[in-house]
């Protein structure tokens, strides 16, 4: 990381050291709130943004996002999260708590198509992503010089399924050296086993170039063109062990007509994956995500 980034994410921790995030996702009661409300009263801490989504009103699932400034947050962390464990017993709970300036480390997978590395790295560099950008890895080599100026490190790693296992155990342990927490497949086109991805559950993110459900797999744009759609589209979901599936967290459109060709498609649509994209890694950064079965809560 070059010296201008790292100023602006020590500027940024040093703005929101005092500030948390609070995720819950349980069976809806009258009382969460105010349970939720009074313990962080107890604890000194003020609520500045609050969402709050119910899947039914009537034994429905009850999802609740909440930012709270709390002096001292940093260090009554521990304290916090056991406090908090009797209150999520009660309404069982699955929960987690989270501190902003404690910034998620992130790994870019990505292959010879570089246009959402770019987008994310300008975000990055534009301080609208805020993480440590730790590592990308690729199977070729045309991002090497993308990253490197950055003082990213940079690791080509030849991939294909011939030697796919050993490729990713050694993925593996590169993740796990640099302490990752989020993976962003930026067009990385190959297909990850179910051993790498129950390394990393609803932590692998991708973008598929087309709107999903339709035209899953390879070739969208050449298949979009054939079957003469009016509108394409991207979408960035989790990864999960079925192919192009798992939840989604953002999509996109945009009209085209009978003049594009199926390389106008493909222009158009890089465009929107950059977008999508970056915007869906934004919300995991920011803990905005909430994963349901195989569904999310998007709190953005």
């Amino acid at each position: 990381m070059n010296s201008y980034m790292a100023q602006r994410l020590k500027e940024y921790r040093r703005g929101n050291e005092e500030k948390g995030r609070l995720l819950v996702s349980c069976p809806d009661q009258p009382g969460i709130v105010s349970a939720v409300s009074a313990f962080l009263f107890e604890h000194g801490a003020n609520i500045i943004e609050s969402n709050q989504y119910t899947t039914d009103p009537e034994g429905g699932r009850f999802f609740l996002r909440i930012e709270f400034d709390c002096k001292g947050i940093r260090e009554k962390k521990e304290d916090l999260k056991q406090a908090f464990a009797s209150i999520a017993q009660t309404f069982g709970m699955t929960w987690s708590l989270s501190l902003a300036s404690e910034l998620k480390r992130v790994a870019i997978f990505v292959s010879k198509e570089l246009h959402c590395l770019h987008e994310l790295i300008w975000e990055w560099q534009s301080g609208n992503m805020m993480a440590e950008i730790a590592v990308v890895i690729s199977n070729h080599e045309e991002a090497k010089e993308v990253v490197e100026p950055l003082n990213i490190p940079f690791h080509y790693m030849k991939a294909n399924k011939d030697i796919r296992a050993e490729v990713e155990r050694r993925q593996l342990e590169l993740l796990e050296r640099y302490k990752i927490d989020v993976i962003v497949l930026a067009r990385y086109m190959q297909i990850l086993t179910s051993e790498f991805v129950s390394a990393h559950p609803n932590r692998i993110i991708n973008i598929h170039h087309s709107f999903l459900p339709a035209f899953i797999g390879a070739n969208p744009y050449k298949r979009a063109y054939e079957r003469g759609v009016k509108l394409i589209g991207a979408t960035s979901h989790y990864v999960t062990d079925d192919l192009d599936e798992g939840p989604i967290i953002e999509q996109d459109i945009e009209r085209v007509d009978h003049r594009d060709h199926a390389e106008d498609l493909k222009n158009i649509g890089r465009t929107i994956e950059r977008s999508v994209l970056a915007r869906a890694v934004k919300w995991h950064l920011e803990d905005r995500v909430i994963v349901h079965g195989n569904k999310t809560i998007v709190f953005n």
